[in-house]
């Protein structure tokens, strides 16, 4: 499937999080979503960057947006990780049945090695992709770019 781009429609989703509660994107009525893909739990590098939604958390809320924190890991793994990395703010859904399903809708799920790519992609109230950013798996997303980016 093609990388979805900026202006493509996305529409809304319901995944269960960390939390074990769902997190329906239809409830977020005039709110901005941060989808920040990461490939799997209990990595250096996902781990950092899931810190740094966590350690933004407040700065993201003053600018009508709510970060969430994707990956193909099961729920009680991403609750087990959430609460090892002092994740209490963010939600980790779950996008792990349909194995990596929205990772898929979106043009981001590597078929061969079952997880997504690492990504931060941005809708705005109606859904409509406003940022999308694809980094190597091993490089940590600069969360300042995402921040400076929801300024504008």
């Amino acid at each position: 499937m093609a990388r979805i781009k900026v202006g493509d429609a996305f529409g809304d989703f319901s995944l269960k999080s960390h939390t074990e509660s769902v997190v329906d994107t239809a409830q977020l009525v005039g709110e901005k979503i941060l989808l920040s893909f990461h490939p799997l739990a209990w990595t250096e590098i996902c781990t950092r960057q899931m810190q740094s939604l966590e350690a933004n958390y407040e700065t993201f809320k003053t600018l009508n947006t709510v970060p969430l924190g994707l990956s193909v890991d099961s729920v009680p793994c991403k609750k087990a990780w959430a609460k090892s990395i002092g994740i209490e703010k963010v939600d980790l859904p779950a996008d792990f049945w349909p194995h990596g399903g929205i990772a898929a809708k979106l043009g981001i799920f590597i078929d061969k090695f079952g997880f997504s790519e690492r990504a931060n992609i941005i809708l705005d109230e109606e859904r409509k992709v406003i940022f999308v950013k694809v980094y190597p798996i091993r490089e940590l997303p600069d969360i300042n770019e995402v921040l400076d980016f929801l300024k504008i």
